[in-house]
């Protein structure tokens, strides 16, 4: 009767010191050390987190405003990609004005850049309806820093620019308009920055 009491004891505090020993050796694998800063005289955790950005695109309450709204991210995700190639076109042929020997050869990359640009992209910008337009104007000023009346106006010279204004008025459209990233175009900005970050 003893021995068995005793084999319990035993048994008992076997169990009781192994679980110990796992639970500090199970405590001890989970400790991490962060890099940590003292400030006056106490140990604080110094963690860096991920950057994130947050944006405040405001969804209409109303129907109407929801369609709008639908409507804008539409015609945005329908240009942006022009205005992306526009900005790497425009490099490319800035590379190319700039070796140019004289300017008769600057005259001959600008025709060969305005045929390549109508033989590719014509048609599909032709197609385009007139808020579609109006936002592709303001994306080229984003991605390329220059109005859109300023690169007619270096590629094609003053009168051309003028030219091209004058028509464009007709048609209610200003190729001298400045994109506003903070004020007026802000919410154009939000869809944008969403649209690279592939959540719309």
């Amino acid at each position: 009767m003893r021995n068995a009491c005793w084999m319990k004891l035993a048994t008992l505090i076997f169990f009781l010191f192994t679980g110990i020993a796992l639970s500090v050796n199970a405590q001890e694998s989970k400790i991490i050390l962060l890099p940590s800063k003292i400030i006056d005289g106490d140990t604080i955790p110094f963690i860096y987190l991920r950057e994130i950005e947050v944006y405040s695109l405001k969804v209409p309450r109303s129907t109407k405003g929801k369609k709008k709204l639908s409507k804008l991210v539409k015609n945005i995700k329908r240009v942006y990609p022009y205005a992306k190639m526009a900005s790497i076109q425009l490099k490319r042929y800035d590379k190319e004005l700039t070796e140019a020997a004289n300017e008769r050869e600057r005259r001959k990359i600008m025709r060969k850049a305005e045929k390549e640009i109508n033989e590719r992209y014509g048609g599909e910008l032709k197609k385009m309806n007139f808020s579609q337009g109006k936002i592709l104007i303001k994306l080229i000023d984003r991605e390329t820093g220059e109005t859109s009346y300023n690169l007619v106006q270096e590629l094609r010279g003053n009168f051309t620019a003028f030219f091209y204004q004058a028509f464009a008025r007709l048609w209610g459209y200003n190729l001298k308009v400045r994109y506003d990233p903070e004020g007026e175009d802000k919410q154009i900005e939000t869809i944008v920055r969403m649209i690279e970050r592939g959540q719309i």
